[in-house]
Order: C-alpha cells, then sequence, then structure tokens
C-alpha cells in the first residue's frame, strides 16, 4: 500500500527509479505545471470513458501480489497500464475494433504490412503534493513539496525476438521549504530506460523454453518487493545498467544478472552515470508450486542467491569497502481467500574486513471477507530486520536491501530495513465506487538499542545510537486509490507518527504528513 515523498508489479518472462524572486519564480512554475496536469487529467477523463481499478504505485504493499505467476506470458492490457511499461503487451490493438480513441492508436503503430515490426508508446503525467509537519522529526517550518513527474516511452518491436525499448523522465521539485534538491526529486532529464531485447524459444523434448538477454540501462525487480522494489514514490524510478538473462516456462524461470548502480545528476542527459562503484549480481527463479497444495492453493517459490558489492558503504564512522551476499527465498500467492507473502534472507560477507551476519523476514498476510474480488481484507504486516554493529567491533549485523528502501515503513521515510522490527495489523476496502481504503497501524522497534534508527536512504538518524530507548513510535497510516477514469488515478495518503523513546530521547518529535497524487497514465 503504502508510498512517499520527502526523499512487483508484475513482470513478464517474455517481454522480459535575489533568492526569494528564484522562490517565487519556482512556485509560478510548479503551478503552471500543475494546472497543465489538471487540465490535462480533466480531458483524459472526458475523453477515456470509465474508470478501471489501477494503482500508480508499484511499490503498493497492502497486500500480496496474486496475479498470475511472473512466468506466465503477459497478457494484453487495454485497460490499465503495467506499474513497469516494458511488461505491457498491446498486440490485441491490431484489431482496429479494439481501439477505442486516440490514446488506443498510439499503443500499436504498425510499420510494416506483416504487422510484426511496430511501436508502441506510452507515457505518464503526475502531480503530487506532499505536505508534513516537523520535517525530518525536528521542530522547522512546514514543509510543502510540489512535485511534477512526466514519463514517455517506446517500445520497438522488431519481429519476433528483437525489441528495443528507450524511457525518458523528467522531475521537478517546488514548494515552500521543499527540502534538499535531490535529483530523484528534481531531474530536467533521465535517461531512465534503454536496453535491448534478444528472445526466441527452444523445445527439447516438445515443450517449450523461452529464452532472452536483455542489455541496457533497466528496472529490476527479480525478488520481493522490499529487497528490490521499483521506488515508485520517488519521482524517477531505480534503474540498473548492464545484462540479464532468463530461461523459463509456463510455471518456472531463471534469471541471472550482472548489474551497476545508476549515479544521478540534476541536469540532462549528460550527468546521469553508470556507478562502477556500486555492483549488483547474482540469480533469481521462479517456481509454480502444484494447486492441490492445502486443498486448492496458487502459490509460487521465489529462491535468490545475490552479491552486492560497494566500494564506499558507510557504518557509523566507517565508509569502506562491502561485500555482501543475499541469500533467500519468496513465498506467495493464494490459499482460498488467504493471500500469503512471505520473504526470509541472509546476509553475509565483509564489511572493512569485518564479517557480516544479518537477517531479514518480511511478511504480509490478508484474509478476504467474501468470495467477490473487491471484497474486504484483513492483514496482518509483520516485518524483522536485523541491527547492531556500527559502532563495535566483530560482526556487523545491521541488514541492507539492493536497491535502498521505499514506503513500506513509513511514508516519511523514517524508518527502514536496518535495525527495525514492526507489527502492523490493517484493513482495506472499497469505501464507495471503485475507490480502495486501505487502514493500517504500525507498531515498530529497533531490533538492537546499540545501533541507531535508519532513513530509508541508509543513513542513521543522529544520536539515536546513543539512547537506550527501543521503541521506535506507533504510526496510523492511510491510504486511498481512486480511479477517476481509463487512464487517471488519485492516490492520497496520511501519516501520523507518534514518537517513541528511541527518538524522542534524542531531541526528535512527532510528525503528520499527508499527500495528494493526480496520475495521467496510457
Amino acid at each position: 500500500m503504502f508510498g512517499t515523498s520527502i526523499s512487483t508489479g508484475r513482470m513478464a518472462l517474455k517481454t522480459a527509479n535575489g533568492a526569494s524572486r528564484r522562490h517565487s519564480l519556482r512556485r509560478r512554475q510548479g503551478q503552471r505545471g500543475a494546472a497543465a496536469i489538471t487540465m490535462a487529467a480533466g480531458f483524459a477523463i472526458g475523453l477515456t470513458g470509465p474508470a478501471t481499478a489501477q494503482s500508480i504505485d508499484a511499490d503498493s504493499v497492502s497486500k500480496p501480489d496474486t496475479a498470475a505467476p511472473r512466468t506466465s506470458l503477459p497478457k494484453p492490457r487495454p485497460s490499465a497500464p503495467a506499474p513497469s511499461r516494458w511488461a505491457e503487451d498491446w498486440t490485441v490493438m491490431r484489431d482496429p475494433e479494439r481501439r477505442d480513441g486516440p490514446i488506443d492508436r498510439l499503443k500499436y503503430i504498425p510499420l510494416n504490412a506483416d504487422g510484426d515490426v511496430y511501436l508502441s508508446l506510452s507515457g505518464e503525467f503526475r502531480l503530487r503534493l506532499n505536505q508534513a509537519n516537523n520535517p525530518n522529526l525536528q521542530s522547522s517550518d512546514t514543509q510543502r513539496q510540489e512535485i511534477m513527474r512526466i514519463f514517455g516511452g517506446a517500445d520497438l518491436h522488431l519481429g519476433k525476438h528483437v525489441r528495443a525499448y528507450t524511457e525518458v523522465a523528467h522531475a521537478g521539485l517546488y514548494g515552500s521549504n521543499p527540502g534538499p534538491r535531490q535529483p530523484v526529486l528534481d531531474n530536467s532529464l533521465f535517461l531512465q530506460q534503454a536496453f535491448v531485447d534478444f528472445t526466441g524459444t527452444v523445445a527439447p523434448g516438445g515443450s517449450g523454453v523461452d529464452l532472452g538477454l536483455r542489455l541496457g540501462r533497466q528496472e529490476f525487480t527479480e525478488g520481493p518487493q522490499p529487497l528490490v522494489a521499483l521506488r515508485d514514490n520517488n519521482t524517477v524510478r531505480f534503474t540498473l545498467n548492464g545484462v540479464r538473462a532468463w530461461a523459463g516456462t509456463d510455471t518456472k524461470r531463471v534469471t541471472v544478472f550482472d548489474l551497476y548502480h545508476t549515479r544521478l545528476g540534476n541536469g540532462g542527459l549528460s550527468d546521469d552515470r553508470i556507478n562502477r562503484n556500486v555492483r549488483f549480481s547474482g540469480i533469481s527463479s521462479n517456481f509454480g508450486l502444484s494447486t492441490d497444495l492445502f486443498g486448492g492453493s496458487r502459490l509460487y517459490l521465489d529462491p535468490f542467491a545475490w552479491r552486492l558489492r560497494n566500494r564506499a558503504t558507510a557504518w557509523g564512522e566507517t565508509t569502506a569497502r562491502e561485500e555482501r551476499e543475499f541469500y533467500g527465498a519468496r513465498l506467495w500467492g493464494n490459499i482460498g481467500r488467504f493471500g500469503v507473502d512471505l520473504a526470509v534472507d541472509h546476509q553475509t560477507g565483509r564489511f572493512d574486513g569485518r564479517p557480516i551476519n544479518a537477517w531479514q523476514v518480511f511478511s504480509q498476510h490478508s484474509l478476504a471477507l467474501g468470495k467477490a474480488p473487491d471484497a474486504p481484507r484483513i492483514g496482518i504486516r509483520a516485518d524483522y530486520a536485523s541491527g547492531g554493529g556500527s559502532f563495535g567491533e566483530g560482526a556487523l549485523h545491521n541488514a541492507t536491501t539492493p536497491h535502498g528502501d521505499h514506503i513500506r515503513f513509513s511514508h516519511t521515510l523514517n524508518a527502514s530495513s536496518t535495525n527495525f522490527v514492526a507489527f502492523a495489523p490493517n484493513v482495506s476496502f472499497r469505501p464507495f465506487g471503485k475507490a480502495r481504503m486501505t487502514l493500517e497501524y504500525q507498531f515498530a522497534w529497533r531490533d538492537s538499542i546499540h545501533d541507531g534508527v535508519y532513513r530509508a536512504n541508509g543513513t542513521m538518524i543522529a544520536g539515536t545510537q546513543s539512547v537506550p530507548g527501543r521503541r521506535i513510535g506507533k504510526m496510523l497510516r492511510a491510504e486511498i486509490v481512486w480511479p477517476l477514469a481509463r487512464y487517471v488515478t488519485f492516490t492520497g495518503r496520511y501519516e501520523h507518527l507518534d514518537a517513541g523513546p528511541a527518538l524522542t530521547q534524542a531531541g526528535y518529535r512527532d510528525t503528520d504528513f499527508v499527500a495528494g497524487i493526480l496520475s495521467f497514465r496510457f
């Protein structure tokens, strides 16, 4: 469910983030941008017909992903864009009778007589307003962020076996006391994705095995969402650079990869470079389990083994080389009306010559209170990330993630999967029409009182390592996702953090956060 501010989707195999004058000017620019997005959204509402349920936040964690296994071939999506745009298949639009309006014509543009060479265009205009009191948990002026996202994508298919996908992004940050202009929030132009796919099928013994190779800048979400989320809450998404190869059938898949992080700048295309200091490689897999389990189920098991190498990792007062291995698995799916999502990983390796021994457990389970697809659901989320060792000797027990954290633990990004324990009952329901509301109350503690509380960007909240309190706080969280039209969605979010001793003893305060997001995606 939940996504922010202040700082998997389903992955288909085969289609396999004067000062006052300048301030006034930026505010006027933001207002003009907001007006443009609002008018575009209003125009879209009039053009596109009835709303269809979709969420604009690919990092949503209100319930497990119980859709078709990611090893399945992509199904046509003529009414709801996918979280990852490259995973869409619009060949259904070959049939002119399926096209409804000018946007549908952009989804399939034939470039030869046979129709197997074609171009599919996609885009997103997102206007977001965030407001928080006591930003960064300290007494200061209210923070108001006016954030604009513009994405544009082109998917070129050259027959059945070759495709090229490109996606560019613009991010604008305006407002009052908006905070640091980080490149993920304020970026003139970013080449977000640019890759080439080569795919084919072999049929040993009569059963087809799909093979693929992807080269270039790309999203990677082949694993548990808390570890490798898209981080869609940021204005530009998290992407990597390198190679990925896969082989699989409708019920199983294995992926190997070797990727480098991207170092972002705030300017144009020339300042976004491959970060050779951070390398992420390994193997991910996905297996569909027998549907006879537990008297009828739809369950999937995703084992993985990864390595993350960073030449400048910071823990405590030390910055040094870290090589960290991740060994784990995710079990997810449905057992009747019960939704299951459980991921466990053990982390080993070395930091500055010290051994690493860390664990993480992420779980989100829910029960549908009826047989209808939109029935209310009650759920429990429980998370554990080991901590300790930043300021001592011996083994380092602080857990981490390859992609950095997102909004699963806090809309304000004041919590992360390092030295963290959480328990959060939740409920989701439809308050009206196609809108979906999720309410959650989270209790959070730190695993080790001898280490600090960490933000989602991996930095420690200063001073928290020196106080004895264990409880981080209690959080009331709410989200509503309201599809207004076929391509237009409004999302509202609220969070109140009642700071606990781990924060208040270090001088930090409660905070309230509210966000409104209007998105037009085609």
